[in-house]
């Protein structure tokens, strides 16, 4: 029986797929195609392929596999035996994939680099959500994303039991140590945010120290973010806030300091290791042979 750590996924759009997985297998192909399947597979040759875990881990990226098998065979049958957000055990069947052999030997290593890369971001983010389950905490993404494919891995980390933060610039209000020094202060950052963005925009501001704290929550923010504090000091800080904004641990954090930074009460906990340094999951593609 499998698990899944996300009881809501949000649909990655069809276009967005078709795009990245066309952009993917165009770069793959070159000027020539895959010139060592022309050169030995007969064109009408039909075969089937196992997709299948390599080691333990937290599936995701199952469109972007099956959508570059379907650009190249859209009569391909992609026989799902697990879905996005599933654990998975080594050695254990994801899909099945039946079609022309051409098809599958010339998309493997782009649906292999899909599935892999974003599988191994939910597996990472699967660690860190596990570790502070015990705790109100939660793990969050950052906007440190591979260009291109942010909304991708965004959603592996929901498939790895994870939250999302913000998706980009102009999806809500954070303000920095870089902003705050050049505005000249926390309290007129915040202010001037507050009066530029909309009823619907949150604004967040990062603070360094538990003076800097205080006088940022006298100007309101909606959240707050702790920039490389101590848990020792991150605790006062949460005392400070006393529910009246979000938390946000940011700075450092590893799967090693996860447990003492969630038990310090705070809200969020975000990294941006589980996107940038994940490791890939290890999945193989086979042919059956009959």
């Amino acid at each position: 029986m499998t698990q899944s750590h996300e009881s809501f996924l949000p649909e990655l759009p069809a276009l967005f797929v078709e795009r990245a997985v066309e952009a993917a297998l165009l770069e793959d192909f070159g000027r020539a195609g895959d010139i060592t399947t022309q050169a030995t597979i007969p064109a009408g040759a039909r075969a089937t392929a196992r997709l299948a875990a390599r080691a333990p881990g937290v599936i995701a990226g199952l469109d972007l596999a099956e959508t570059a098998f379907r650009k190249l065979d859209p009569g391909v049958t992609f026989r799902r035996h697990l879905t996005d957000a599933a654990d998975v055990e080594a050695g254990t069947a994801v899909a099945e994939i039946s079609g022309s052999a051409r098809a599958l030997l010339a998309a493997e290593r782009t649906a292999l680099n899909f599935i892999g890369h974003m599988s191994g971001i939910a597996t990472a983010t699967n660690l860190f959500a596990r570790l502070i389950a015990h705790t109100e905490a939660h793990i969050v993404c950052t906007r440190k994303t591979t260009p291109g494919l942010r909304a991708f891995e965004k959603y592996a980390v929901r498939c790895g039991g994870g939250r999302n933060h913000r998706f980009g610039l102009d999806d809500a209000v954070l303000i920095k140590d870089n902003h705050i020094a050049v505005a000249g202060g926390v309290v007129a950052a915040i202010e001037r945010a507050k009066a530029f963005a909309g009823h619907l925009v949150k604004v967040e501001v990062e603070v360094d120290t538990l003076e800097q704290l205080q006088a940022a929550m006298t100007a309101g923010p909606d959240a707050v973010l702790f920039d490389n504090m101590t848990p020792e000091t991150m605790r006062e800080a949460v005392g400070i806030v006393d529910g009246r904004a979000i938390t946000e641990a940011s700075g450092g954090i590893t799967l090693e300091t996860a447990v003492a930074v969630a038990e310090t009460g705070v809200d969020l906990l975000s990294s941006g290791w589980i996107t940038h340094s994940a490791p890939v999951l290890d999945l193989g593609l086979d042919i059956v042979i009959d």
